[in-house]
């Protein structure tokens, strides 16, 4: 969905508001030391809209709003300081396509200046560094002599805070030089996580508040009035810049670095110098997917040119170097706007609120539509067409709304109502007493037979290579395909002349539905598309009756006995067999098909398994890339020694399979204490190495 332009009367009312709220938000955080009321991935989603709105109506932009000023006001308690060089903020990019346009355009202001072609001479001699951009505190030292003569706060970049005498207590800042020199560094200050833990849970017996974050610790550790108490907590210290030297400054980002640690200062030791914007990207990717790792907080990546007279070149805006910008790591938390509420029906008649949104860069991908659950989830959040809301996404999760920024409510806003029928056919929606969803109460539904239809050629059904929702699409609007069985009689001469196909992808396709005709049990069961069963739960049902006849026989009783199946999913595989047109489907399928039982043996490996019960009673999550076995072959094995596949992490884990870029819940699970397991690991674990 394409995002609608704001006009210059709406564009000035929501610069207002998003001005309101942000300088309400960095207020609280940076002057009164109190955690924010949102995310802080929310409250930079925020300022990204507000500075792109005034991009493209550069009449709107005022001194105070803020993208024009660093930090917030200096506290009164402390002495102020006037710093001698201005503290400046990066700007912000959040996505790869926002860095190569950074690149490009340096590239440009250079070769301008420089009058040089860009092809040669620039492609060689532009590189970067890239430093780890910690989440802590930011100070400015300065020296005289070599001796530490002050230590302030950023403040509002031209007048800081004296927090000399506590920052004195961090024993990583040296109180001397390696040398009589006179200068002016700037670094950050950061608490480790374990020591964040400590720290909140001696606050928590004193009946205080604990700190949101390993930030906002420090910040709150360095502005104490008693010095004693900075000592009490293991603040660090990594300096980055150095901006004023009554020594000749190095040429380069590289060799900066290298000075500040001959004079002895601690430095962030993970830099890397990169030769062009791509390889930028790809550090950004690996640190994205192991910051986690560390003992301090890391919200992105500074990316600065190396070479200093092109720093010099490039110069400053208003707020910001031109040379720099801060290459964020991606938001699992954003905000953006609410443009549109529909109903999808799915293949069981269930009626899913989606929301349609202001597309938004959230965890790495750009999403424009989030689920909103059932009418209970929309009461709840109370969201309407036109709210900016805050959106979640992790790893592989659906996009999720958290809540709605109110203030940014418009007036004319109205409170949305369930439909009362089905929008595809018309017919009543009915809601059961003890479910949250409402269902289509028409079975021949049209919805809820083409999505039965997609879901019976997925990958863990029938897996039909080639058979997408489109040409699912184009062959029931050709009245070929009614229901599952009718795949199977498709000839190449039917597909030839539809819309899609050429001789080739005809023949493709009829070739895959072939080679589909054979199936395991527990696929099988799958594809029927019954009402409460999943993958695993078919793989259970698969194990114990080991043929369809015996299934479709089984009582709720039976049925229920199973460890993993409900009274609720029972009743609802008992109901299925029972109904005579999804009886008939099936019988159907039947003919046309064969259902290997029992199973075969799920992977390659499998045939070296010796110990049938080394994971009995065990969960396994798997994530990642694995080497030597796909997911599928990997869930298979872990079913075969007993155990069960989990698709989420939980306190209930019992190992986390973590292949290469294992994503969002290798954090979880280190998080948790799951115990994370290499491939390797996994199959000693099974026997299968020794």
């Amino acid at each position: 969905m394409d995002a609608r332009p704001f006009s210059k009367t709406d564009a000035r009312a929501r610069v207002l508001k998003l001005r309101e709220i942000i300088n309400h938000e960095r207020y609280r955080y940076h002057v009164l030391d109190q955690a924010s009321t949102m995310p802080e991935s929310a409250i930079d989603s925020l300022k990204h809209e507000l500075l792109t709105l005034e991009e493209q109506f550069p009449e709107l932009v005022t001194p105070d709003s803020p993208t024009q000023r660093v930090g917030g006001k200096p506290l009164d308690e402390f002495k102020k300081i006037k710093h001698k060089i201005a503290q400046w903020s990066f700007n912000d990019a959040f996505s790869p396509d926002e860095m190569r346009e950074f690149d490009a355009r340096i590239k440009r202001m250079l070769a301008k200046r420089f009058d040089l072609e860009l092809e040669k001479r620039l492609s060689s001699d532009l590189g970067y560094v890239c430093e780890l951009k910690i989440d802590g505190f930011k100070i400015v030292l300065t020296y005289e002599r070599g001796v530490l003569i002050t230590a302030a706060t950023r403040g509002d970049g031209t007048v800081g805070e004296d927090v000399t005498e506590n920052v004195k207590r961090i024993e990583s800042v040296p109180l001397r030089l390696e040398e009589e020199a006179d200068i002016v560094v700037e670094g950050e200050i950061w608490l480790p996580k374990k020591e964040l833990v400590r720290i909140n849970k001696e606050r928590e017996k004193k009946g205080e508040m604990p700190f949101a974050n390993t930030r906002n610790a420090a910040a709150g550790t360095i502005r104490q009035l008693d010095p004693s108490i900075v000592l009490g907590r293991k603040l660090s210290c990594f300096v980055y810049d150095l901006s004023l030297a009554s020594f000749t400054l190095p040429k380069t980002q590289a060799e900066e670095l290298a000075r500040l640690k001959t004079l002895g200062f601690k430095i962030n030791s993970h830099w890397k110098k990169c030769a062009d914007i791509e390889t930028v990207i790809v550090y950004w990717k690996h640190w994205q997917n192991k910051k986690d790792n560390e003992e301090y907080g890391i919200d992105g990546v500074a990316v600065k040119v190396n070479e200093r007279a092109y720093q010099e070149t490039l110069g400053y805006t208003g707020k910001a170097p031109r040379f720099g910008i801060a290459f964020k790591f991606s938001a699992e938390q954003v905000t953006t706007l609410v443009e549109g509420i529909e109903i999808q029906v799915g293949r069981t008649g269930v009626l899913t609120p989606v929301a349609h949104l202001r597309p938004v860069v959230v965890a790495g991908s750009t999403v424009s539509r989030a689920t909103l659950h059932n009418e209970d989830e929309i009461k709840r959040l109370d969201v309407r067409v036109g709210d900016t809301v805050i959106l979640q996404k992790a790893g592989d999760v659906i996009p999720d709304i958290v809540s709605v920024l109110k203030e940014l409510r418009p007036k004319n806003s109205r409170t949305y109502v369930f439909p009362k029928t089905c929008p595809i056919c018309g017919s009543p929606a009915m809601r059961a007493d003890s479910e949250a969803a409402h269902k289509c109460t028409n079975k021949d539904c049209f919805a809820r037979s083409i999505r039965g239809l997609y879901h019976f050629a997925s990958k863990h059904a029938f897996n039909i290579d080639g058979l997408g929702p489109k040409i699912i699409d184009v062959l029931v609007e050709q009245d070929l395909v009614g229901s599952p069985a009718d795949f199977f009689d498709l000839e190449e001469g039917d597909l030839t002349a539809l819309p899609r196909f050429a001789e080739t992808s005809a023949k493709n396709l009829i070739t895959s539905i072939k080679n589909a005709r054979k199936i395991t049990l527990s696929r099988f069961i799958f594809s029927l598309g019954i009402g409460q069963v999943g993958e695993e739960t078919a793989i259970l049902l698969a194990g114990k009756f080991r043929t369809l006849a015996k299934l479709k026989k089984a009582s709720v009783e039976e049925l229920s006995s199973i460890n993993g199946v409900g009274e609720v999913v029972a009743q609802s595989i008992y109901d299925f067999f029972r109904d005579a047109r999804k009886l008939h489907v099936v019988e159907e399928l039947e003919k046309r098909v064969r259902i290997i039982t029992p199973e075969v043996q799920p992977a390659r490996l499998a045939g070296g398994l010796r110990d049938k019960a080394v994971l009995s009673g065990k969960t396994v999550v798997v994530t990642g890339t694995l080497l030597d076995m796909s997911r599928d072959e990997a869930h298979d094995l872990v079913r075969k020694a007993g155990g069960k596949v989990a698709s989420s992490v939980s306190k209930s884990t019992d190992y986390l399979l973590a292949g290469q870029n294992p994503g969002s819940k290798h954090n979880k699970a280190l998080k948790l204490a799951v115990k994370i397991i290499s491939e390797i690991e996994f199959k000693k674990l099974l026997h299968l190495l020794r």
